[in-house]
């Protein structure tokens, strides 16, 4: 990940096809503090070898959790940067199977990275999918219940692709979901209520918007 634009608001991402951050000054002047009920869930950076992305962190005595398949999602490990804010590495294809490529413990977390998810929450599955799908046109291209944990996963893009299996809850959807070069938004349906989902005030640190390339908010 590099620096993309410095002002007025810094810019990092791979600048490829995927998404970007942008980092605003806080207003408050104090760190985040993730909730689960927040908003915001994490960023997911997509990775061939997360073997190899997982040793950078650890080495540099960054607090980082061991690289595991959860469920049926996908290998990964979790980590948050100096002010809290949560990350996700994903590895393209599932424990066990051919990695896409080996990691080079030379590059930033191995090489090959793209930022492949940005994950909000939602208590209202129905109102954001109309907001992504209709408004947004987004492409719906993955739902991937989470077993135990009162939660349902939304994938999103802005493609013409679709998944090799027209059931958008196969598996084997995906190592392919997770190889995509571009950036999908992630709806993290918390089966819970709607307003329990908490957006940070206008003063609080925190997450801000969603910027799509065609509009201003």
């Amino acid at each position: 990940m590099r620096v993309l634009r410095k002002t007025p608001f810094m810019r990092l991402g791979y600048g490829r096809q995927g998404g970007c951050l942008e980092l605003r000054p806080s207003p408050a002047g104090i760190r985040y503090r993730h909730d689960g009920l927040d908003v915001y869930w994490k960023v997911g950076i997509t990775l061939p070898d997360i073997d190899v992305a997982f040793e950078q962190p650890r080495n540099a005595d960054v607090a980082v959790t061991e690289p595991r398949h959860f469920q049926d999602i996908g290998y990964m490990c979790h980590l948050a940067d100096p002010e809290g804010f949560q990350f996700e590495l994903l590895q393209h294809t599932f424990a066990g199977q051919p990695r896409t490529a080996e990691g080079d413990p030379r590059q930033p977390l191995g090489g090959g990275g793209e930022i492949g998810q940005v994950t909000v929450r939602t208590g209202d599955i129905d109102r954001a999918l109309d907001l992504y799908r209709t408004r947004r046109g987004m492409k719906l291209l993955s739902v991937q219940p989470v077993d135990g944990r009162n939660f349902t996963l939304y994938f999103l893009a802005h493609t013409d692709e679709c998944p090799p299996d027209t059931d958008l809850r196969a598996v084997g959807n995906r190592p392919w979901l997770w190889q995509r070069p571009y950036t999908t938004l992630e709806l993290q349906h918390l089966h819970v209520p709607a307003e329990s989902i908490r957006v940070p005030a206008a003063d609080e640190t925190g997450y801000v918007e969603l910027l799509f390339e065609d509009s201003q908010s």
